[in-house]
Order: C-alpha cells, then structure tokens, then sequence
C-alpha cells in the first residue's frame, strides 16, 4: 500500500536520496490488454516477507522508492547476477531483459535498445549522472557503454519509455542508470581473476582481473570505496578472410573511487573519481587495401554532490564534469588522427516537500555545457553549447492505494530554443498484491554538435559524398503511452502495452550535386522520419520445488517507418528469454538460460532482406570452494550457433561456444 509522504517518503529518502536525479492507444493495444488480463491475472493474496524487501529504485523519480510504486516501466539488475553471467560492458549486463535488445552500431560493436528504440536515443547514467556521449558525435561507437568497472556495479536500474520530463536530452527512448557500489560500514575486500576461451580456438580469449575494497575511515561519518579492473580480450579473424576480424580486440584498465561523508543523520557529501584506459584494434579495409585499425579511449568522471533533509524539506545539489578522449590510428597512414574530445560540464539540484497530506512537489534546475574538439569542425576545430532546464513533478496520494505524478521539464538550448517534456502516470493498487499501471510521456533528443553546425563537414561513404552541418534542426521527439498490470507475490508477473511515436528523426539527405556515383554529392542534415513503435512486454518470475526458479520474459515489437509503413530494419517482432536456477542449501547456484530472437529485417526497398529466427543457450555454475573462494563456471552460446551460417546479411555474429571461469575471494 502507499503511504503518505509525510510518513513513508521522508524515511525513504533517508534510505537513499535521489541520485538524478499524441493520439489514443490503437485497436490492438486495447484488445492485446484485455487478452492479456485473462491470461496472467492471478487471484489476490496477502503481502508476503519478499514483498516488504522489495528493492528501493531512484531512477523513475526524484526520491528514492519502491519498485512497485515507480511511476514507470522499471527492471532492476543486481551486480551479483551481472558478475556472476561474466559481462564485459553495460550492453551484455542489460541483454536480456523485457523490452531491451542489442544491435550492431557497426565495427563488431552493439549498442542497446530499449522497445526498438535505437541506441542513441537511450540516456546512460553512473549514478544518476550523465556521461559524455560519445555515441552522438563518434561513428561506429559503443564507448557509452564502459565507463564503470563491472566490479563497482550494485545494480543497474532500466527505464523503459521516455524519461525527459526528468533528464532531459536522449532519454526518449529510455534510462540505463548505472548504480555504483557504496561504502561499506565495515572493512571488506574482494578480488576477481577469470578468462575465457573460444571452443574453436580463432581468438576472442579473455582474462578479467578486478579487486574492490571498501570500509569506514571513521566510522559512521567518513566511508570510502575503491575498485579497479583489468578486462583484456583478443581479437577474432573471421571465419572466411583471415585477414579482417570478426570481432575486434580489447584491453581496458579502469579504477574508481568514492568518498562518502556523513556529518549527521540528515547530511550526507559524496566524492567520486574515476578514470579508464581501454585500447581497440580491429583488422579492416577500405577497398582491397587491408589496414589496422586502432582507437585509444580515455574516460574521466569527478563528481561531488551533497543530499540533505531539513526538516519535511529535502534537497539535493550535484557538481560534476565528464571527458572522452579518442585518438585513432590506422597502419597504413604515418600520423595517428588527431584526438576528438568532448566535455560535460553540469550542476543540477532539486528540492522536494510535502504540500499538505496528499502531495509531495519536487522543483529543480540544471545548467549543462558541453565542448567537443573534432578536426571536423573546420573553422575552428571546436564547438559548444549550453543547456538550461527547470523541471517540477507532483505526486498526488490518493488514499493509500493510489498515486497520481505529474511532472514536465522545460530545456533551453543555444541554437533550437525551448522544449517541453510532460509525463503523466497513474498508479492503483487493487489488491496488496495487484498493481495497475497507466501512463503518458514525451521525450526528445537534441541534435548533436556537429549535426547543428555550420562549419562541420566530413567526407563519408568512403570519399562517395560530403556531409555538412544544419543549424536550422528541431529536436527529435517522441510522444509514448503505456498500460500494465503487476502481480508481486511469491511469484510475480506484469503485463505491459506501449504505443510510441517518434518525430522529426534527424537523417542526412542530398542537397547538391545529387545522383548515384556522383563523387562530389553534398549531403547535409534534416528532421524527415517518423515511425511508430508498439508492442507488449510480458514477464513472470516464480520459485519452484527443490530450490528451483523460474523467470520468463516476452516482447513483441512492431516497429515501423511512418512514412512507407515498413517495418524498421533490424527490430526483431518476438524476443523471449528464460532462466531456470537451482539454488542449493550448500551456497552451490546453476542456471540454464535462454534466448528466442525472432525474425526481422535489414536493408530497404529492392536491397530489402529478411533475417531468419535463432536461439541461444547459456549456463552457469557457482561453486563456494573453502572458504572464502568461489568459482563460477559458464559455457555461453552451448549450441555453437553462428549467425553467419544462418544468413550472410545479418550485420553482427555471436562469438560461438564459449568456456569462462573465474575465482572470487571475498573477505
């Protein structure tokens, strides 16, 4: 049941303060929901002991709450699972879940969508806090997606549907908020060493090796947090031209640490450092000639930020810079390309208190100015802008069974001027155990730096044309609705339906000197696409005799271009995934996992081609050996399936069977 903020929301935010922190539905999705509340609808029982640890979330709102009261489509990964199934970066610690998938962003790299939305139209935050990103500006990027070392993860919190009402820019599509580990109130130490090897010996060998020490410097008023991280992992030569790589190679060393001090029970100072070094290489060509490819990364993040109550009243103030540094070398060209840069500096905060019995206000503002040095810019070598956004969000208790959030956001931004984003969600518990979900939001994504500039010009297609900034672009938008129902009890199940339209995608189209072949075709960019994406996502989760449990998840996507009514290329219509897990009394947990992609599509018009379905199998052991050691054994892709053998046209591969182990030492 939910409580009145006066109660249950001051203690909360104790607990953990907020990190930040149309037309109607169609046809098919009101059919689709009434079927669907025949077929998961479960009679109503009391709240067990499960139900009242429940986890806290902080990404649907500004305070921190309980995953069944989130104003949102939320799904919580523990850092446990995520180590345990051996992911190397945020996309293979996500994948999996309802309504997320992977694609390829081009040079054996993936990317993460969120209900087929693509992968620049997600926001990725480290606890509540942007990071550069890199995928806007940098082609063929995934850098997004390593700026913590997977040893310093605590869970990671998904939003599914637009968030800008909160976060403004990118987060149409949905949030991936990274939630770092805290400092321990006693001292702990924990040391990883791991690797892993192809069956058929090609490459793509791996080692991990990740240590993390936590503890209090004074206890209960200084904490501190430190984790570092060693991940390598070879390259792959494909299976039909040695010569190229399948999959390219990596080694990347990252380190962290967070200060945390709390003066009183009501203040509390966080400082974090983190800083990574990681190193790409990939075999390529560029017509017959056949080249190295190498790409040098650095990331940096500094943040200080300070949560406070007063009274009824709680605040929230955040300072914090991020940087990514690329430099590319080729081994066909003498000099390395100069290094592209780009900088995030943002201070936010927010306010929040009780307004009689029945509401909580949230209000609060960022300033955020981001810098990008790119060559491409070819006046000066650089550009800026500066965003400015206030936001205020209601929520309304309705007795102790419903809640009302309203909330929009305003952003300013240098070039395009204003944007709204307003949200509206209804929530009912029926029952203790049965939720009911409504709700409506916008989001937008700002066109990048280099899409918004006049001086931006680069040669593309392999020298076929010129690309060149557009400073008249309007942002990209989207309008979604969603609808739900949640059962949590000793098993759980939730039914969700969701109905996006996206406007104004930005695309480059040719304004000068157009025609196939035509070596001097001047392109630049424009708001031309629509499409709307809608579907249902399903999930259940029960325990089973034995130690056993069962979790299922199902999502249909129907994805298409608004403009011809195709669908959207490489958005699969059925994904499923299932895991069954043994839990032993001994400490010993196995699972057998699961993956359905359906078919899908890839290419347009007379190119246009159709991807069959395919399946994975994974499993894993954890084994406590004397005490305190534990192994973790996991075979990935059992079947050895290779997309390439099921059709040429698919633009990744999986990376075939796969043996990993690693030894875990915790003190």
């Amino acid at each position: 049941m939910i409580k009145h903020p006066h109660t249950r929301l001051v203690s909360l935010a104790r607990n953990a303060l907020s990190p930040l922190s149309g037309s109607p539905l169609p046809r098919f999705v009101l059919n689709a929901f009434l079927t669907g509340t025949l077929i998961v609808g479960f009679s109503s029982t009391g709240a067990t002991e499960a139900d009242s640890l429940a986890p806290l979330v902080v990404t649907a709102s500004p305070r921190a709450m309980d995953h069944r009261d989130a104003p949102a489509s939320v799904t919580v990964i523990a850092g446990e699972d995520i180590r345990r199934r051996g992911a190397q970066n945020l996309a293979e610690a996500v994948d999996g879940g309802p309504g997320i998938s992977l694609s390829s962003v081009g040079f054996t790299r993936r990317g993460v969508n969120i209900r087929g939305m693509q992968p620049d139209h997600s926001l990725i935050l480290i606890d509540g806090m942007r990071i550069s990103a890199a995928d806007d500006v940098i082609a063929h990027a995934d850098f997004n997606l390593g700026w913590v070392p997977i040893d310093a993860i605590e869970r990671i919190e998904v939003v599914r549907g637009p968030m800008s009402s909160l976060y403004g820019s990118e987060a149409l599509g949905g949030v991936v908020n990274v939630i770092t580990r805290p400092a321990t109130d006693i001292w702990r130490l924990s040391g990883t060493v791991g690797g892993g090897v192809r069956e058929d010996g090609r490459g793509g060998e791996t080692q991990q090796y990740a240590a993390n020490l936590s503890g209090p410097l004074v206890k209960d008023v200084l904490g501190i947090g430190i984790q570092a991280e060693l991940q390598k992992r070879a390259a792959t030569p494909d299976k039909n031209n040695k010569t190229l790589s399948e999959l390219e190679g990596r080694e990347a060393l990252a380190g962290s640490v967070n200060l945390s001090f709390t003066p009183s029970s009501t203040q509390r100072f966080d400082l974090r450092l983190s800083e990574s070094k990681e190193e790409r290489w990939r075999d390529t060509a560029a017509g017959p000639a056949v080249y190295e490819s190498r790409d040098d990364i650095r990331r940096q993040h500094y943040s200080l930020t300070h949560r406070g109550e007063y009274g009824a009243l709680e605040s929230g103030l955040r300072l914090y810079q991020s940087e990514l540094e690329r430099t590319n070398r080729r081994s066909d060209q003498s000099a390395s390309a100069p290094p592209q840069r780009l900088t995030d500096r943002v201070v936010d905060g927010h306010l929040s208190h009780p307004l009689g019995e029945d509401h909580l206000l949230t209000v609060g503002g960022e300033y955020r100015r981001e810098r990008l040095r790119d060559n491409a810019f070819s006046d000066t070598g650089r550009e800026q802008a500066a965003h400015r956004a206030v936001f205020v969000q209601d929520e309304y208790f309705i007795g102790d069974t419903m809640l009302v959030t309203a909330g929009a956001r305003a952003d300013r931004h240098d070039v395009y001027g204003w944007t709204l984003s307003p949200r509206l969600y209804w929530l009912h518990h029926w029952t203790d155990s049965l939720t009911f979900k409504a709700g409506y939001g916008e989001g937008f994504k700002a066109p990048t730096l280099k899409q918004l500039s006049s001086q931006f010009s680069t040669v593309g297609g392999g020298g076929r044309f010129t690309v060149v900034g557009n400073p008249d672009l309007d942002p990209e938008t989207s309008a979604s609705y969603e609808v739900g129902l949640a059962y949590h009890d000793t098993a759980r199940a939730e039914l969700t339906l969701f109905h996006t339209h996206v406007r104004d995608l930005i695309q480059t189209h040719c304004i000068n000197n157009c025609g196939a072949g035509n070596p001097s075709e001047l392109r630049s960019y424009t708001n031309v696409d629509r499409a709307r994406l809608q579907g249902l996502e399903a999930a259940f989760d029960t325990p089973l005799p034995l130690g056993l449990a069962l979790s299922l998840n199902y999502t249909y996507l129907d994805a298409r271009d608004r403009g011809n009514n195709e669908r959207l290329s490489h958005r699969p219509r059925h994904r499923a995934n299932s895991r069954l897990q043994w839990q032993a009394r001994q400490g010993i947990t196995a699972y057998l996992r699961a993956e359905h992609v359906g078919p899908q599509v890839t290419g347009s018009g007379a190119n246009r081609e159709r991807l069959p379905s395919y399946n994975l199998l994974h499993t894993n052991l954890s084994l406590p050996l004397r005490e305190p050691i534990t192994l973790h054994f996991g075979i990935d892709n059992l079947t050895d399936l290779r997309l390439s053998d099921r059709s040429d046209a698919f633009s990744d591969e999986e990376i075939g069977r796969f043996y990993r182990a690693s030894l875990t030492a915790s003190f």
